[in-house]
């Protein structure tokens, strides 16, 4: 077996690591739940090569990524369901469909009323869907997936809702809940009530969440690049601590909260 740019090569080696004579003993035992981890995972990775801009690791990651609808795809033949040839009938019918002004006679004036054609589309796609599953009332939220990450999902649910009004008339407005939301937090806490204040800082973050849809900012990729500064800065009040030869847990709050204010101004000057 030799590498190869044709993709009918990486369903060769999928279905060789699966066969039951000669397969690899860990992929023969492998199932959708076990292996859909590493689905979720190789798409961070991807999203991560591409933050750092590192198009060698974006090259390798997306092959990783690849591999992950083949894998599936074998399982589901094996198991009768379908082959990865109905994968790609069913992605490329659906890109045609969605596309009218690129595929058809529809004219699309700009991104936006594109993006707007697109939306419409996957409103009579969701309703169709609901239809042949028996769902008598469809609602716009389904199909928002629960495995999203919450941050993510709030963002999704409130988008979705948006579009049928449901929806905070402007900035000001939302920055007036998230106020609220942070006095019901207070109250909670003031009262002891532990399971209320895990709710209404659930509430908290829902009510971030929605203004930064508001804002038009990635919450989940605002958030990841929160994480990102937070640990940079915190490698400098490490390293400053090993000049002062002193230990970070000794070396308490004040003195900590020093360094820090140090690789801020830093960060603004």
């Amino acid at each position: 077996m030799q590498p190869s740019r044709d993709i009918s090569r990486l369903i060769e080696i999928m279905a060789a690591l699966r066969n039951p004579d000669g397969g690899c003993p860990w992929d023969l035992v492998q199932d959708f739940r076990s292996i859909r981890h590493y689905t979720i995972e190789e798409a961070y990775e991807v999203a991560d090569a591409i933050e750092r801009e590192d198009f060698g690791d974006l090259r390798e990651e997306l092959g990783d990524l690849l591999l992950q609808p083949i894998y599936h795809a074998q399982m589901a033949k094996e198991a009768g369901h379908f082959d990865i040839g109905d994968v790609v009938e069913a992605i490329t019918e659906k890109l045609i469909r969605r596309h009218p002004h690129v595929f058809g006679d529809v004219v699309a004036d700009g991104a936006v009323d594109a993006q707007d054609r697109w939306e419409a589309i996957k409103v009579h796609e969701r309703a169709a869907k609901a239809e042949r599953k028996g769902d008598a009332e469809p609602s716009i939220l389904d199909d928002v997936p629960q495995v999203l990450p919450a941050l993510a999902r709030a963002e999704k649910l409130t988008k979705r809702a948006a579009k049928i009004g449901f929806d905070w008339p402007d900035l000001p407005a939302v920055r007036a809940k998230i106020e609220e939301e942070l006095a019901e937090v207070a109250e909670a806490e003031n009262a002891g009530d532990e399971n209320a204040l895990r709710e209404e800082i659930g509430d908290l973050l829902f009510a971030v969440a929605n203004l930064a849809r508001k804002a038009g900012v990635d919450p989940e990729a605002a958030l990841r690049d929160a994480n990102s500064k937070f640990t940079r800065r915190f490698h400098y009040v490490e390293a400053r601590c090993r000049e002062d030869a002193i230990e970070p847990a000794a070396a308490g709050l004040d003195r900590l909260d020093g360094y820090w204010n140090e690789i801020r101004s830093k960060d603004k000057a």
